[in-house]
């Protein structure tokens, strides 16, 4: 039998796809359970929606700390309270630097198809806004491993969506989220299955698990 997953989720405000995971984890279509969720802004939607289902919570404000390194220390001081097996990113808009401990347990969605636009300073509405302004015919979500570059690590998933003439961010962003809610349970259920190997660049998904799953080589 599979291994209930153990997530940290890191959130910046709405929290919708967190609660994407808990609707998943109490219809039993996710085996895992929410360790705590943390938070880089205080009083969001997203913390009372993880304390509404007794989830342990956190807030590490990005504002209060001088750089990058002292954010990521204090994320990664939160979550080692807990036996975390695999990091969420799920709106968290700032930049975490990921420890050598967390390597290739780190995942991150992405509300576009990386690799266009995508990178500092694009994070939802913009994402949405961009590829309008672009003219782009399709869009979509991609869930991949997060490294310490923007949008850059193995690509794991990418769902897609036609972009419609008629389309505004809002009209994009909601048929992009919808994807999402597939895509970001999938991914971490595969992960738990034993199921991605990283080769190089690229996330081979297993037929059946391996020991070395998570190994990642050059």
């Amino acid at each position: 039998m599979i291994k209930k997953l153990n997530l940290g989720v890191l959130i910046s405000g709405g929290g919708n796809t967190l609660q994407n995971f808990i609707d998943r984890i109490e219809a039993g279509k996710l085996h895992a359970s929410l360790q705590v969720v943390i938070s880089s802004k205080a009083n969001v939607p997203g913390l009372e929606r993880a304390k509404k289902h007794n989830i342990p919570t956190a807030v590490v404000p990005y504002t209060d700390y001088r750089d990058t390194d002292a954010f990521s220390n204090a994320i990664t001081s939160e979550l080692d309270k807990y036996p975390i097996d695999l990091v969420t990113l799920a709106g968290f808009v700032h930049f975490y630097k990921i420890p050598e401990k967390y390597k290739a347990k780190v995942m991150n969605i992405h509300p576009g198809l990386i690799p266009a636009f995508c990178g500092h300073q694009y994070y939802g509405r913009k994402v949405h806004e961009a590829v309008i302004n672009y003219g782009a015919k399709v869009s979509g979500c991609t869930v991949h491993f997060a490294d310490n570059i923007y949008d850059n690590g193995p690509i794991i998933i990418q769902r897609t969506v036609p972009v419609l003439d008629d389309d505004t961010p809002d009209t994009l962003a909601e048929r992009v989220f919808k994807e999402e809610c597939e895509a970001y349970p999938e991914a971490i259920r595969l992960f738990a299955e034993g199921r991605l190997k990283i080769e190089g660049r690229k996330v081979r998904i297993l037929i059946s698990p391996e020991t070395l799953c998570f190994e990642s080589h050059t």
